[in-house]
């Protein structure tokens, strides 16, 4: 696939114990992302941050959380991504998602 130029980020976040059913939720974005032909996810795990909740959520040892910030951002081109944003209604009951433009400047897989 080849994804250069003007295309859409799609950025979710979800705190480290949200769960649809027994999967964790940034795992269950990206099983969808890949069924769905996307042309990545990365989930990137945060080591402090709060939300709509107010509540802080942190590493630090005398304040240690179980519920860490998570983020999944997926680049695709944007009518792929308009296409996802569907199934992330039906899984995004709490957390954030926002798309905003990029400009993808290489896009490829390792050798290997």
């Amino acid at each position: 696939m080849k994804l250069e130029g003007h295309h859409k980020r799609l950025t979710i976040f979800v705190g480290e114990s949200d769960r649809h059913g027994h999967t964790p939720l940034a795992t269950e974005i990206v099983q969808r992302a890949h069924a769905a032909g996307l042309a990545g996810a990365t989930v990137l795990r945060g080591v402090e941050g709060y939300g709509a909740s107010n509540h802080v959520h942190t590493t630090r040892i005398l304040s240690l959380s179980d519920d860490l910030p998570m983020t999944v951002v997926i680049v695709d081109a944007v009518d792929r991504i308009e296409a996802f944003l569907p199934q992330l209604d039906e899984l995004i009951t709490g957390g954030l998602v926002i798309l905003d433009d990029v400009e993808v400047v290489s896009y490829g897989g390792r050798q290997t």
